[in-house]
């Protein structure tokens, strides 16, 4: 029996559901877009009280069934069962009103209002004159913040928030639901190590009422911290659940990608060159000061630091979104002056943002037309026009040695997976022929497989002599990919170490000093 979205409500209402070994599952569930099998019966179970970790490769149909559990995608076939009842979600919001609350990558809240509002939107306690009561609505959001142990002011306007307080103004709206099952998709992916801590808090404390939540991540730490049990997708099929107690890192990484991935980070040993980029006391104004480094031909220079240390704003400057207020800049040992990405381009720079989907992918365009961006002036234009069949057999190479999966290049790139958007962005910044790549957070938010792929494609370009920049968070990556690492503080630069004597330790020593 299917119960309808209104019979679901008020079954839920009641109370009266049978008691069921599972809170919400899901069997057999199919889901096809133009050219792709998305989910290919798939199974899913989540047991109340417990977190339940999503683990697969950018493209292996993690998200796209828990937007089929939030109501946001409709499956071809296949059931979902809420509490042993099968059911039919025909929006996110029936699947809110019967208990299923989604939390996204990309924050869905509204800047200009303030927290109370986001939260209570649409259910807002009205007066007896019938308008928005904002003394019970504060009162409510406060007590839900208690309840929550989160410390956020709720008139503040959500748009003067840090990306970790707006995570927690969408637990809290989640909450507000009195949601039986939380999904939780990448939601450590821009907070610090404190931030991270806080979010487990909260977590437990939920687990703890009872609320089964689902928990995408591609961080393996993560999962052995958090996760009660996973279970791993691949190419849009179920491939198993375990308890995490039961598995190691390397069982888990094999699953996802079925195969040894023996080297994470394939770093070579390549000959040094002449120094290309030297960067000598840059200074931008009450963002950093006094930056000094130099990148050989060859050479990876990592750079390390806390968040608001200033890194990605030295990338920036050094490419010319933002020109520097003093200091210069010199290639090949000639002072140039960068004041636009135009300029830097010129001189065979390229530089692949921090935030693919604000300031590196055209989500409304296509895979070629974001990949041909930064050379549509380039070597395929003559005479002012474009050799489109130029352009295109190159966009078709690239997109074949970057093994970005799509049906064709016409595909949308908002389509893609995280993983192969980042491909497609450095396609499109190789397209130009660099010899100075910056790369800032080159495999956040991706799966395993997708960061081995994009750690050859460094070295291979390092094997070719381009000097690399390379700004992560993530340690063993800087750890592992590095000839030097460079350790930002607060707006300077505090430290260098070399290869062989960088460590986890002194580089967080120097990133705190």
């Amino acid at each position: 029996m299917v119960l309808s979205p209104q019979t679901m409500k008020a079954v839920r209402r009641s109370g009266a559901v049978p008691g069921a070994e599972f809170l919400l599952t899901a069997e057999g569930v199919r889901k096809e877009f133009p050219g792709v099998v998305a989910l290919d019966d798939v199974t899913f179970r989540l047991r109340r009280g417990t977190v339940h970790a999503l683990m697969g490769e950018n493209g292996a149909g993690k998200s796209t069934l828990m937007k089929i559990l939030a109501g946001i995608y409709t499956p071809d076939r296949g059931t979902v069962r809420l509490k042993g009842i099968d059911v039919r979600l025909a929006s996110p919001l029936d699947a809110l009103e019967n208990g299923i609350a989604m939390i996204h990558q990309e924050l869905n809240l509204m800047p200009f209002m303030t927290v109370a509002e986001n939260i209570w939107i649409r259910r807002e306690p009205k007066n007896r004159f019938g308008f928005v009561d904002h003394g019970t609505m504060d009162a409510m959001t406060q007590a839900l913040f208690d309840r929550l142990n989160i410390g956020l002011d709720p008139q503040a306007l959500v748009g003067e928030l840090s990306v970790a307080n707006r995570q927690m103004v969408e637990i809290a709206k989640a909450v507000s639901y009195e949601s039986d099952v939380l999904i939780m998709d990448e939601p450590t992916s821009a907070l610090t190590e404190t931030e991270v801590g806080h979010l487990f808090t909260i977590i437990r404390s939920l687990r703890a009422q009872g609320i089964g939540i689902v928990y995408i991540t591609h961080k393996m730490s993560e999962l052995f911290e958090i996760a009660d049990e996973f279970s791993v997708f691949r190419d849009g099929k179920y491939i198993g659940t375990h308890a995490s107690s039961e598995v190691t890192r390397d069982d888990i990484i094999r699953m996802m990608v079925g195969r040894e991935i023996t080297q994470m980070f394939p770093k070579e040993e390549v000959p040094i060159g002449e120094v290309l980029l030297k960067v000598e006391n840059l200074t931008l104004d009450g963002v950093f000061r006094d930056v000094s480094f130099e990148v050989r031909a060859g050479e990876i220079l990592g750079v390390a630091g806390l968040v608001g240390s200033g890194r990605s704003n030295v990338a920036e400057t050094i490419f010319g979104v933002t020109p520097a207020s003093s200091g210069t800049i010199s290639i090949d040992g000639a002072p140039v002056r960068i004041d636009s990405p135009t300029t830097a381009i010129a001189h065979r720079m390229a530089f692949l943002t921090e935030d693919r989907k604000d300031t590196g992918c055209f989500l409304v365009l296509d895979i070629q037309e974001n990949m041909q961006l930064a050379v549509l002036q380039d070597r395929f234009t003559r005479a002012g026009f474009v050799s489109q069949e130029k352009l295109s057999r190159a966009c078709e190479a690239m997109s074949a040695k970057l093994r970005v999966k799509t049906p064709n290049l016409h595909e949308r790139i908002e389509n893609l997976s995280g993983g192969n958007q980042q491909k497609v962005l450095i396609g499109r910044w190789l397209l130009t022929d660099p010899r100075i790549l910056i790369l800032d957070e080159p495999t956040r938010g991706i799966d395993v497989g997708a960061k081995a792929e994009i750690h050859r494609f460094v070295t291979e370009l390092a094997r070719n002599g381009v000097a690399v920049v390379m700004i992560s968070s993530e340690m063993p990556e800087v750890l592992g990919m590095s000839d030097r690492v460079m350790v930002m503080h607060e707006g300077r630069v505090t430290g260098f170490l070399d290869r062989a004597e960088a460590t986890q330790i002194k580089v967080m020593e120097l990133a705190a000093s």
